[in-house]
């Protein structure tokens, strides 16, 4: 297998070919094929941009046809067909329903940039500086989403200081694990105190389900005690869903069940429908207002083939097939990383997770990615997240059948006692 041109002369930076040390050369559904033939089962999912799989038929055709039609490519933020289709059935098919009058904003097609311009509106319409981030989230790579990350690695190398941001322990950090409110509580009463010493802040931004930061998931309590904090200070609430939302935890935002209203809400990798780039704030209108024309911009704001198949999956959110079974997906992945758990009692393993995002905690990232590697062997693909990659993280494509998530459950449980022997 020719990978000497890879070693040779792509950047030092590289990191996910090196978990999964083969050249791939198809893909279709939940699985992905290498140069020699071999299947790989993906439980992967492009870090949570395929939602609806590889290459999914009702997905790929629209874009065939838009292409063989001639259709804009490249369009910076003009109008075309392809953006006006796409809007009109995101506003009738997911904010309608939801009574929000958000505005869509696109910009640079990755989540950190999503991330910098819900960063920079939220300070340019309060006047403030300071951000209130939390323990544990990811937000980006770019020098203000990364000042909100909390991960070390990722901020030492940022080369410059990391500053305007007030870091807050997330809800998992508090002593009991759980509906622990008086971290926050405690900020709530000094917000309140002129003599704390604590900035006003111009936002707050959370991620309602920790992904890359090891699958934490915040209370309905929690978020709805943050809500409060931001209304009663004037900051707004800037909710990052950028790998949760689309589906993944079971309905379109991993927060529809709470009943909150963030201000800004960031959105990126699955909207696109196949995997082809695009990232969309939805911001309220009286925070929107605040933008003069053209003040923040992007080359790639006008990505009309993620328009075209973003648009055409948008269709699995016409009824509730879909969230129904990513539920009842999520409770079997969730009863199997409960049943590996069991197994290895003494190990002191903790699941957890929503919908079709799992993670089994093994409390040791050498154990964790030894197990990435023997899956990989076994035809497997995963990815390890949380603090020293200690987390083993499911993500599988929503559309998966059950009969490769058995598969996939078995490989892995077959890995972790392989791993522990």
């Amino acid at each position: 297998m020719k990978m000497e041109i890879f070693e040779q002369r792509e950047s030092e930076v590289r990191g996910y070919c090196r978990a999964y040390p083969t050249v791939f050369m198809k893909a279709k559904g939940s699985w992905q094929t290498d140069e020699n033939g071999k299947d790989y089962l993906d439980f992967f999912s492009g870090a949570g941009v395929l939602n609806f799989g590889h290459n999914h038929d009702e997905l790929i055709k629209p874009v065939i046809d838009y292409i063989n039609s001639g259709g804009v490519l490249h369009s910076l933020d003009m109008y075309t067909v392809a953006k006006r289709e796409f809007i009109q059935a995101f506003v009738d098919t997911i904010l309608k329903p939801r009574k929000m009058d958000h505005k869509l904003q696109f910009m640079g097609p990755t989540g950190t940039n999503a991330v910098e311009a819900a960063l920079k509106l939220a300070r340019k319409a309060t006047g403030r500086k300071t951000v209130y981030s939390f323990g544990h989230g990811f937000h980006g790579m770019t020098l203000g989403a990364l000042s909100c990350t909390a991960n070390s690695y990722f901020r030492d190398a940022a080369g410059v200081e990391l500053g305007n941001v007030h870091r807050v322990a997330f809800e998992n950090e508090g002593p009991s694990k759980g509906e622990d409110l008086q971290v926050l509580k405690s900020l709530r009463e000094k917000l309140k105190d002129a003599s704390s010493g604590l900035e006003k802040p111009a936002a707050f931004i959370v991620e309602p389900v920790q992904a890359e930061g090891g699958v934490y998931v915040a209370s309905k309590a929690w978020l709805k005690e943050l809500s409060e904090i931001a209304k009663e200070n004037g900051a707004l609430l800037i909710f990052d869903d950028i790998q949760a939302a689309v589906g993944r935890t079971g309905s379109y935002f991993s927060f529809d069940d709470m009943g909150i209203d963030p201000d800004i809400i960031c959105l990126a990798k699955g909207i696109g429908g196949i995997g082809t780039p695009i990232a969309m704030n939805l911001v309220k209108p009286e925070y929107d207002k605040h933008w003069s024309p053209g003040e923040h911009t992007g080359t790639f704001r006008g990505q009309n083939i993620s328009f075209v198949a973003g648009r055409a999956s948008l269709k699995f959110f016409d009824d509730d097939d879909l969230m129904k079974s990513v539920k009842e997906k999520g409770e079997f992945l969730n009863k199997k990383l409960m049943e590996i758990s069991n197994d290895h009692s003494d190990k002191g393993f903790d699941v957890r997770g929503k919908g079709m995002m799992q993670g089994i905690d093994m409390n040791d990232g050498s154990l964790s990615k030894k197990i990435q590697k023997d899956c990989f062997e076994k035809g497997l693909l995963i990815g390890p997240c949380g603090t020293g990659g200690r987390v083993v993280k499911l993500i599988p494509p929503l559309t998966t059948e059950q009969k490769d998530l058995e598969l996939g459950m078995n490989i892995l449980k077959e890995s972790i006692n392989a791993v522990l022997k």
